[in-house]
C-alpha cells in the first residue's frame, strides 16, 4: 500500500512516499525543497526506513541514524522529518 504525505517545515516542503506491507516499510522516497548536506545522505534516511515497522519508535531510530551519518539540514529539524514520515498514516494528509 502506498502512503504519502506533504509536510510544510519552517523553510521547506518535505514529500514522503512509503510503500508499506503488513505495517513494514518496503520502500521510502523523501523529496522536497529542503537542503541536506551532504546531499546524497537522503539515501541514508530512505535506506534506514526500509524494513522497519511503521511506528514512531522505528521512524525515530531511522531519522537518528540519518543525523548520526553527519547530515546537516538547515531550517528542517529532526522532528520535521519524524512528523512528515509519520504523517503518511493519516488519510487527510495524502497527496497525489
Amino acid at each position: 500500500m502506498e502512503m504519502k504525505n506533504l509536510f510544510k517545515a519552517e523553510k521547506g516542503l518535505i514529500r514522503v512516499k512509503l510503500d508499506i506491507d503488513k505495517n513494514i516499510i518496503k520502500a521510502a522516497s523523501i523529496t522536497g525543497d529542503f537542503f541536506i548536506i551532504p546531499e546524497q545522505n537522503i539515501n541514508v534516511l530512505e535506506d534506514s526506513l526500509k524494513g522497519i515497522e511503521f511506528n514512531k519508535e522505528g521512524v525515530e531510530k531511522a531519522v537518528d541514524k540519518f543525523y548520526e551519518a553527519g547530515s546537516i539540514t538547515p531550517f528542517v529539524t529532526r522532528d520535521d522529518f519524524i512528523v512528515s514520515i509519520m504523517g503518511a498514516k493519516n488519510d487527510e494528509n495524502k497527496t497525489d
